[in-house]
Formats: structure tokens, sequence, C-alpha cells
């Protein structure tokens, strides 16, 4: 009975990202864990996937599952690590090797920097202090310091992660106290500190923002980032103003593609893993890549499932439309594809909004097509997508029609497949715009 409540309640968790919690009958945290896909993750335990070492030790003591919800993967990943750092559960300890643990370092320098290092390159005081110096074994120099951030399990995600938060507030990260031959600095990595390219003032900014997003605070920091938007917009002090609001929108339109596709946890259990006797269905997703109506280019990637098929990708050079008219473009794309013998997809999802769609609806009735049809239109934070849809319901059998359902109702994996619909585009996109602007480069253009 309690094991059917627990799948009963966890049938009805968000598919959204976030950190889950295994809690025994004292109410004390087990087990603390992130997730792209709440939901998915956590049911992966109770059809036995996870239930290995001293996780299937764990699972007769859970009595109850809870969630808290992030607005991305990067700060499920931090907020993971922050509370597995304050609850310290007794299966987190368990799961690996505490010299395995990874760790953020903030130097304490004129310019500091972050760093990444493993339990074994520290000093076990400095952890527990979390104040002094660290030494670092491969060079054995004596480093100050001003805050420890941890413990992480991979240090693949944290170079993820950290990449992703250097683009929103650079920071130097070479031991050498000069930007001679760096090389971040030439590529917009590093603001230059030592070069005088930022002020001090400006450059601690950057590193109180870091600070504030590996403790969790990322919304504290954005209020107190549209606060001095504001303040320098009052005081004149526009460039600074539009450099202020692009670390806003930055922050609200956080880009973990790479850091989804890389979690380990996520990559262990399959979308439709227990939806046996049911088909993995074909879906067909389209963009559209152009500046100004110029080397217009569309794309059509393919997914079974939640699985990409590359083999069935294709790229579109647009041919009868000219000027900027995104839908025209989109229209030729669909039309073209749709009148070639290849397999008909079980759902059609456009990126674009409801002028995409209703073009795409009124094409397929001239084609006397029935297919399943979405649009998704990014909302201006990117976390709620806007999605149209066709009344599929009627037009496919009951077990299609419950796939399309779970595919439209799981918000990552649909922003999953039309970033990648757009990456393709953008990537056919700059080829044909290479291939015009150095005529005698040799491109090699797969296309339908």
């Amino acid at each position: 009975m309690r094991l059917l409540k627990l799948k009963e309640k966890i049938a009805q968790f968000p598919q959204s990202p976030g950190v889950y919690f295994f809690i025994d009958a004292k109410g004390k945290v087990l087990y603390i864990g992130k997730a792209t896909n709440l939901r998915s993750r956590v049911q992966s335990y109770f059809r036995g996937a996870e239930t290995r070492g001293h996780i299937e030790l764990m699972m007769p003591a859970v009595f109850d599952v809870n969630f808290q919800l992030s607005d991305s993967v990067l700060e499920a990943l931090i907020l993971e690590s922050n509370l597995i750092k304050r609850y310290q559960p007794k299966y987190n300890i368990k799961e690996k090797d505490d010299k395995s643990f990874c760790y953020f370092i903030m130097t304490k320098e004129e310019f500091p920097r972050i760093l990444i290092m493993r339990k074994t390159d520290l000093d076990e005081s400095s952890i527990s202090r979390n104040k002094g110096k660290f030494k670092l074994l491969e060079n054995k120099n004596q480093i100050q310091y001003s805050k420890i951030f941890g413990p992480y399990t991979s240090k693949k995600q944290m170079e993820i992660a950290l990449k992703i938060i250097r683009k929103i507030f650079p920071f130097h990260s070479s031991a050498q106290k000069s930007e001679k031959g760096c090389l971040d600095f030439q590529l917009g990595r590093c603001p230059g500190p030592y070069a005088g390219a930022i002020s001090k003032e400006e450059y601690m900014g950057n590193i109180r923002g870091i600070r504030m997003i590996l403790e969790g605070k990322k919304k504290s920091l954005v209020r107190k980032l549209e606060k001095e938007m504001l303040a320098y917009a009052k005081g004149n002090e526009f460039e600074k103003a539009t450099e202020t609001r692009n670390k806003v929108f930055a922050l609200k339109h956080i880009r973990d593609v790479a850091l989804i596709n890389r979690d380990e946890d996520e990559l262990k259990f399959d979308f439709f893993s227990d939806r046996q006797n049911t088909k993995t269905i074909r879906i067909e997703a389209y963009d559209i890549s152009n500046i100004s109506g110029m080397q217009a280019a569309g794309s059509m990637v393919v997914f079974d499932g939640n699985t990409p098929n590359k083999s069935e990708y294709r790229k579109f050079r647009i041919k009868t439309i000219e000027g900027s008219n995104d839908i025209a473009m989109m229209k030729e794309v669909l039309l073209r594809r749709l009148k070639n013998n290849w397999t008909q997809p079980d759902l059609i999802i456009l990126d674009g909004g409801r002028g995409h769609f209703n073009m795409a609806e009124k094409l397929l009735q001239e084609l006397g097509l029935v297919i399943p049809l979405a649009s998704v239109a990014k909302g201006a934070e990117r976390k709620n997508l806007n999605v149209e849809h066709s009344d599929y319901e009627r037009t496919v059998r009951p077990e299609i029609a419950k796939e399309i359902n779970n595919i439209l109702q799981n918000k990552i994996l649909l922003k999953h497949i039309t970033d990648e619909a757009h990456r393709f585009a953008i990537g056919y996109h700059r080829k044909i715009r290479k291939k015009e602007y150095l005529p005698n480069s040799r491109i090699s253009l797969q296309k339908e």
C-alpha cells in the first residue's frame, strides 16, 4: 500500500528540473538527487533502474518522496550540492568515495579566480574551516582563498556549469597575473583586469555575481542587478545600464542544453522505458535560419521518442522566398518534405508561433494529410513554452495519442527538440554563408 501511494504521488511530480528527496519514516532525509525531469527521474527508482548497491539497501527505508523545483538544470546542480552539504544524507555519502568529491574554490587575490578542485588536492582542514589556505598538490603553491562551494559529485558537470556562468560573469582564470598571451582574453572569456580593460570594482561585481549563483541566490541576484540597471539609467550611464540589462537577460534565459545532455543521472533512463507494447513515435521538428532573408536555410531533425535519429536529419536551402518571411520559408520546407516519399511522422513540431501553426494546419488539409501538429514559441523568459497543437486525440490511435500527450507535456524534452532543430538550421545557414563568401572553399552540403 505504501509503495502504491508513493507511485501515485510521483506520477503527479512535474516534468521540470529540480531536486528530489527520499525521506524515512522519522522525516530524516536519506538521499538527495537532481533531475532534468523530476517525474521520470524519480519513477526510475521504482522501476528498478536505479536500485543497486547502497541505493538498493535504501529503498525499503523510503517512506516519502518530495521535490524542490529550480528554474534550470544549472540551478538544480547547485541546489543539490548546497542541500547535500546542509542535510548530510546517509546514502549520498555512501554513493561515492569522499576523495572523488569536487569543489568550486574562490581565490583571495587582487582579482579573484574560480577554480575546480578535487578533495584529494585540498588540505582537509581547509574544507572544514572553509577559509584560509589550501595546497595545490600539483605545484605545491600556497594560495589564499575566500570561499569553498561543494561538494559536487561530477567534475565534468562542474566544468560545463562554470562555462555557462563565465559567459555571464567573465573572470581571469590563469595563475599568471597578466593578460600577455592569454587566449581567454582574446576570446572575451577573460575581462582583462591586468590589462586595465575592466575596473576592479566592475570585476569584483562579476565575482559577487558568481558567488551568489553558487550560493543558490540567483533570484536575489536578478533583483539586485535590476536595481543597479535602473540606477545607471537614471544617472545617464546608459552603457553600464545596457551591460547590466544583458546580464539580467542572460540569467533569466540560461541555456544549459549541454548540461542536460551530460546529466549523468538523466542518461540512466529512457523516457519511454516504462511503456512496453507501445510504439516509439517518430517526431519531426523544423526551424528556419536567415539574416534578413539572405542565405535562408531550413532544418528537419528527427527524434525516435526522446532519442535523436541523426541519419534522418535533412537540410533545405530556401529556393522560392525572397526577403524576410519566416512563415513562407517554413511552408516551402514543409511542402518539399511532405512531397517526398519518406517515413510519415507521428508528430510535426514547428519552432514558431500561432502564424506558423495556422500555415502548417492549412497546408496539411490542402494535401489531404492527417498528421498531429504542434508549434512551440519560446516565451520571454524561455521557461514557459507556448505550445499550440492540433486535436490529435480524434485523429490517431489512443496509444499514439498517449505518447504525443506525454511529449507535449514534457517541456524539457520539447525545448531540447526545438533547440536541436534551431542548432541544425543555424549550422547549415553558416555553411551557406561561408561558401558564398569564400567561393573557392570546399564545403560538403548534404541537403534535400
